[in-house]
Order: C-alpha cells, then sequence, then structure tokens
C-alpha cells in the first residue's frame, strides 16, 4: 500500500510517499480502507518532533483522523462489519499511520460514519471534533445558559467548539481576527472578540469556561476571563508557564488536556453531525502524494476550518 512516512524530524520537507507492507487486524481490531485522513496541526509539529515525539519511533507514518470502509474484521469485534463506514482518531499519541490506503486499529477506536456525511467531512471531524467535544463537556461539564469563551474560534478545534457549545445551549464568545468574524458569527456565536486589536481579558469578563487552544502569557492572562470557581481548559498547558500558579491565586480552576481515542464521543460528535447542527468547514483538499504541501499549509496556523487528505485506490 501507499504510506506516508519521514525517517528524521525535519519538518514536511523530510515526508515521502513509500510503498509500505498492508497491516493485518489483530484480535479486537478492524482493517480499514481509508478514503480520506484529516491534517492537523499537531502533525505539522510532530513533522517537526515538537509534540509528542517521546511515544513514537523513526520511520514514523503520519496521521491520526481517518475515514473510510471496513476491509476486514479481526477476532472478537462486533461493532462493526466488512464494508461498514467508519471514522476515527485512533491510537493518539500513538503511531496510527492514517496517512495511508490501509489502517488497523481497536474497534473502539471508530463509529459509524451518519448517512449524509462525505468521507471528506468524516476525516475532518475525529480529532478536531473530539478536542472541542472532551474539552467542552467531560472537562469543562458546559450547560445550557452558561457562558463559554472559544479561542482561535475559526480554527481546526475553534469552529467545533463554537457550534457545539450553541448545539448544547451555552452563549459563546469567539476570539479571531476581525477579516472572520462573519464566519464565527455564522457557526452560532454571539459575539467575537479580534484578539489582536483588542486585550480578551478587559474585553470579556465573568465567563463559566474557557477553551483555550495556545499558549504563552496570552494563555495564562485568559483566566481572568472567568468568574470566580469557573473553569479554563487549555490544549496548550504545557506551553503556558505559571498557568496552575495563577488560577490558585484567581480562584478559578485550569485544566491540561489532550485529546484521547473516543467511541462514545465520536458517536455524539456523529449525532450532531446527522441533524445539521455540526458542519466542518473544509479549507481545502489535497491529495495523498501532496501530504508535503498540507503540513506546510497548515503549520502557518492561519488555517480557517480544516485540511483534508483525499486517498484514491488503484485497483
Amino acid at each position: 500500500m501507499r504510506a506516508i512516512v519521514q525517517d528524521e524530524w525535519d519538518g514536511p520537507d523530510s515526508v515521502r510517499l513509500v510503498d509500505a507492507p498492508e497491516p493485518r487486524p489483530a484480535p479486537t481490531e478492524v482493517k480499514v480502507r481509508v478514503h480520506a485522513a484529516g491534517v492537523n496541526p499537531v502533525d505539522y509539529y510532530t513533522s517537526r518532533g515538537l509534540a509528542y515525539n517521546r511515544v513514537l519511533d523513526l520511520p514514523f507514518s503520519h496521521g491520526w483522523d481517518v475515514a473510510g470502509v471496513v476491509e476486514e474484521v479481526g477476532y472478537g469485534v462486533s461493532r462493526f462489519h466488512v464494508g461498514d463506514r467508519v471514522f476515527g482518531m485512533p491510537w493518539f499519541p500513538r503511531e496510527a499511520g492514517g496517512y495511508a490506503e490501509f489502517v488497523t486499529a481497536p474497534s473502539r477506536h471508530f463509529a459509524t460514519i451518519p448517512t449524509r456525511l462525505s468521507f471528506v467531512e468524516a476525516a475532518a471531524l475525529p480529532l478536531a471534533g473530539l478536542t472541542a467535544w472532551q474539552m467542552l463537556v467531560d472537562v469543562a461539564r458546559l450547560a445550557s445558559g452558561q457562558r463559554v469563551l472559544v479561542s482561535a474560534a475559526a480554527g481546526g478545534v475553534g469552529h467545533l467548539a463554537v457550534q457545539i457549545a450553541k448545539a448544547r445551549g451555552a452563549y459563546v464568545i469567539g476570539t479571531a481576527r476581525t477579516a472572520k468574524h462573519d464566519f464565527v458569527r455564522g457557526l452560532g456565536a454571539d459575539e467575537v472578540v479580534d484578539y489582536t486589536t483588542t486585550v480578551v481579558h478587559e474585553a470579556v469578563r465573568d465567563v463559566d469556561a474557557v477553551i483555550q487552544m495556545f499558549g504563552g502569557a496570552a494563555g495564562c492572562d485568559a483566566l481572568y476571563c472567568l468568574r470566580a470557581g469557573g473553569v479554563l481548559v487549555s490544549a496548550q498547558a504545557a506551553w503556558t508557564p505559571g498557568l496552575f500558579d495563577r488560577a490558585r491565586e484567581l480562584n478559578v480552576h485550569a485544566y491540561d488536556y489532550l485529546v484521547e481515542p473516543d467511541a462514545a464521543g465520536l458517536q455524539s460528535i456523529a449525532e450532531l453531525a446527522a441533524d445539521g447542527r455540526l458542519r466542518v468547514h473544509l479549507a481545502a483538499q489535497y491529495p495523498l502524494s501532496e501530504a508535503a504541501q498540507a503540513l506546510k499549509v497548515i503549520g502557518d496556523s492561519r488555517t480557517t476550518g480544516k485540511i483534508v487528505l483525499t486517498v484514491e485506490h488503484h485497483h
């Protein structure tokens, strides 16, 4: 099969398309014929050795987001049958090899794709959608009527977080550049703040929860947006010095957070997508052979929505 690999952690330029052996499913696993694979910022940082690389070995096969069709079912699997359309974020943060023609993973790392969703749309959802879902629902426990601040609201995670929060009845404030405000409002945001021209923690106060997508000083300052006892969930806590000490001083809660495979979460996201309450915005599609270019584009961190690789199968 064709797959994308790299031999050194020196960025997208070292990514190449190779012939690799097809994987076989172990007991509890399914083999999925990949039709589309989502591209995420973590893929770019991984290519440069800047993400969760200590659990990865070289040569490394890229990709965590997949959508495709079950090709083979391992012993003990009853959730899926050959021919089922499935999507998921297998193995994260360990190697999954989603930028390839086939993937094997535990069946519970996948869920059924809703009928109305294409493979490309489904491939864009797992990592970003689960990050948003788990941060909002499992960690912040966002309830109807609460106020939530979503940073980077036009990005891959952010644009899904806005919609999930609205679907759960929250009042949503998003941050984005002015050029993206119409897009973020179109997702359902009640307010949008330009973080490049406004001091966010002066403009936004007394929110119940903050979904924080970047680190540094701004990642810490977002604590001032919270009411006493409020919750900040940070996807970049490791890059936000002093976060937990500052949270204690301010009488608020801060959590570090990293997404995990989660069939129930995928199912919840699938239901919102099937109802039309969660729509993924596709910024660009590239063929598998152009994975290096896709990684460079996601790496410049100006992408609105999601980038997806399409995988053609040559029979």
